[in-house]
């Protein structure tokens, strides 16, 4: 099969579908991924590479220089080259910059991505969707996960394109079942002992892309393929801190690595689930 992965920023393919991109490599599919933005806004991690960040809060002129995309450039290949997808893209050759949290500066920019008209963004991911000629198309879930803006209109984006193809493929979202995000909280409480990394509470709101298990209809477990999302994560260096068995980002907030995924394969142009095929957790893969 040939999978195309979208995201909005390097290091989302590997923290949300790594696990997936390396299963489907693993079985001979042909994988790709496409990036929407090069991540400019990125806080950074290393206190050797923080000159790279831009000062947060502060207006991005056009001529500005983003000292931080090429590197997270150079991650991003990294990171996909050890997951084993057959290449990664970044969309219309750079056209579209991070646009930042809602609210921030950067959202301002000309360039920024969530600044840019969602039929134009869809019509340059259906070109290249077009070229990629793929039986599956994966992103984020209506919320973008969490609700990052470029999140939300990727999947906004990515599902108008697959929905304007003469064949469109299949569609499917990442999400988390709630079982698996109340199981995941209670190994973090009694594994996680690094210092200064923060353990979500049992009661702590879960994130929107938490779903009911009966949502999900498709899931990837697979233990041999973390050994391949975890080398991915440490390639994202700027962005991601990994320890054994989890992972933290700038917020130092702990999130699991499980081994497992949970995708809903949704119609396109509607973009419910599609009917018959919301059986719970029985598929292991993404089908075309």
């Amino acid at each position: 099969m040939r999978l195309v992965f979208v995201h909005a920023h390097p290091d989302d393919e590997s923290l949300w579908t790594g696990l997936a991109i390396a299963h489907h490599a693993a079985r001979g599919d042909e994988v790709q991924v496409l990036t929407c933005t090069l991540g400019e806004e990125g806080e950074v991690i290393p206190a050797e590479l923080r000159h790279l960040e831009l000062p947060p809060g502060m207006p991005r002129p056009v001529d500005a220089p983003d000292p931080l995309a090429d590197l997270r450039r150079d991650e991003l290949h990294s990171a996909v080259k050890e997951l084993g997808a057959r290449s990664v893209t970044v969309l219309a050759d750079g056209r579209y910059r991070d646009s930042g949290m809602a609210g921030t500066p950067s959202a301002q920019h000309p360039r920024a991505f969530t600044g840019a008209q969602t039929a134009r963004v869809s019509h340059d991911i259906a070109a290249y969707l077009r070229e990629m000629r793929p039986q599956i198309v994966v992103t984020y879930d209506a919320h973008g996960g969490y609700g990052h803006p470029d999140h939300i209109r990727t999947h906004e984006a990515t599902r108008a394109a697959v929905a304007s193809l003469a064949e469109p493929p299949a569609f499917y979202t990442v999400v988390t079942p709630r079982s698996w995000a109340v199981e995941d909280r209670t190994w973090l409480a009694e594994h996680t002992t690094a210092p200064g990394v923060v353990v979500p509470s049992p009661d702590e709101a879960f994130l929107p892309s938490v779903v009911e298990d009966d949502v999900v209809t498709h899931v990837v477990i697979d233990a041999d393929a973390l050994e391949q999302q975890t080398a991915a994560l440490r390639r994202h260096r700027t962005q991601v801190n990994v320890f054994d068995g989890y992972y933290t980002l700038s917020n130092a907030v702990a999130t699991r690595l499980a081994a497992r995924e949970a995708f809903v394969r949704l119609d396109p142009l509607s973009g419910a689930a599609l009917p018959g095929v919301s059986t719970g957790l029985r598929h292991t893969g993404l089908v075309a």
